[in-house]
């Protein structure tokens, strides 16, 4: 009991039962369906799924940031114990300058064309809440460190420069200097290597691993690629159609991988023995609109049995530490 609640009083983030649906014109499209996910302090997570399976929606919930069609139909996110769908709009701006910082897919959207990076970087530490955030050459001398520990040459130079002269992946290094000029509880990287080419895309995720590591700070990296959340993360959650799926220590997913819907997004990494091309999974997501009642893996699943149609299974327990959300593991421990 004491050690169960020395782990919730550790963890940065958790989320609990989310729902949360979007307002179109043919109605109300339900993406979230039972959400729950945790990161504890310092610990690294990746979220991996296929395009639209609600990975973003969930870190925008947690970052209180979601489009004005949002709505959240039940559920809670508790940021270091205090429920951030409870917040006012006061507390809610202090989350966002000083507990969680995000990093988006597109950098050049991120940032501001007709600013300096020097101008926009003092911008975020001025409304931080630091010692000496308001003075401008406390706001120089962390913009000047945070470009170098990024690896960016001729910081005082690039200050004085506009996003569009700068290459992508140095823009992208940018958005990880200003999400860490200032100490932060969570750091969400929203696949932030999607416009970078591959050499790149390794440089970038290298420099946002040991941006974190060295700034003591939780990271949730949202990513398709299971080759890139086992670079960066402890812990990976595997999520299909709003639902958490299956989540382990990332060597324990690799080393086996339970949910049939990671064994498929798993025969999809090429192998350096080659073997072909992989075909990957039949079918497509589900419809929000009308989403299976029961398990919303069931129409492409090769193992689906009757009961899968009528009720999500739970999350089991199928080892320490790897739990997973299918009816096939029923003998394991429901988490």
């Amino acid at each position: 009991m004491e050690t169960h609640i020395k782990e919730q009083d550790n963890r940065v983030v958790d989320v609990k039962n989310l729902f949360i649906s979007f307002r179109t014109f043919k109605g109300y499209t339900k993406v979230l369906n039972g959400v729950n996910l945790h990161v504890r302090r310092k610990e690294k997570i990746a979220i991996v799924g296929e395009t639209g399976c609600g990975k973003t929606t969930t870190v925008y919930a947690i970052a209180q940031i979601l489009a004005k069609q949002a709505r959240v139909d039940g559920g809670e996110i508790f940021f270091k114990g205090r429920d951030s769908l409870r917040m006012n709009e006061k507390e809610l701006k202090q989350l966002r300058a000083s507990g969680i910082s995000v990093i988006f897919q597109d950098p050049i959207a991120s940032l501001n064309p007709v600013f300096t990076i020097g101008d926009q970087m003092a911008e975020v530490i001025r409304y931080s809440g630091i010692e000496g955030a308001r003075d401008p050459r406390v706001q120089r001398e962390r913009t000047v460190a945070a470009l170098r520990e990024t690896s960016l040459p001729d910081p005082e130079r690039l200050m004085e420069n506009y996003p569009f002269q700068l290459s992508g992946g140095m823009r992208q290094r940018i958005c990880i200097a200003m999400s860490l000029a200032t100490p932060r509880d969570l750091v969400i990287a929203d696949e932030p290597t999607t416009n970078l080419d591959v050499t790149i895309q390794d440089q970038v995720l290298k420099i946002l691993r040991q941006r974190v590591e060295e700034k003591q700070s939780a990271l949730i990296l949202i990513t398709h690629s299971l080759g890139v959340a086992r670079e960066v993360a402890d812990r990976i959650y595997v999520m299909y159609a709003g639902n958490m799926v299956e989540t382990a220590g990332a060597e324990e997913l690799f080393r086996e991988c339970l949910h049939p819907y990671s064994r498929g997004l798993m025969s999809c990494i090429p192998k350096l023995s080659g073997g072909g091309i992989a075909s990957g999974i039949p079918g497509h997501l589900p419809s929000y609109y009308a989403p299976p009642p029961g398990c919303r893996f069931e129409p492409r699943c090769p193992h689906a049995m009757p009961r899968c149609k009528q009720a999500m299974p739970p999350m089991y327990e199928a080892a320490p530490g790897h739990c997973v959300a299918c009816y096939l593991y029923e003998r394991g421990t429901s988490a």
